[in-house]
């Protein structure tokens, strides 16, 4: 299992916004009923658009084990996410998780701050 697949923390974090092109109404992938929107052609991803955010495409428990359950079809800022990333740390943070280190597979230029 992957570090990300015990982990989760960004997808009950950040809110998810992407183009509605990226929607299966508009010819992309994320399926349409996932989505609210947002602005013109912007979109968010349901359950990131409340507080505190949890995607409604999040299965499990974050910290634990959880899966997306639309993963082959995931909008571009989730295929984007970097494990490690500072983004990536504020996150686990926030749900009490320790920091990724390059031992847990997160990128060495991240885990050593070079």
């Amino acid at each position: 299992m992957n570090v990300c697949q015990r982990c989760g923390a960004c997808c009950a974090h950040f809110r998810v916004d992407f183009s509605i092109y990226e929607t299966v109404g508009s010819g992309g992938t994320v399926p349409d009923g996932l989505v609210v929107e947002v602005a013109g052609a912007t979109v968010r991803m349901r359950g990131t658009d409340h507080w505190p955010p949890r995607c409604a495409a999040l299965t499990g428990t974050v910290g634990e084990r959880v899966a997306c359950g639309i993963y082959e079809w995931r909008p571009s800022p989730c295929r984007e996410f970097e494990a490690g990333s500072d983004a990536c740390q504020r996150a686990r943070a926030r749900h009490g998780l320790p920091p990724l280190t390059a031992d847990d597979g997160a990128p060495a230029t991240v885990a050593t701050g070079r």
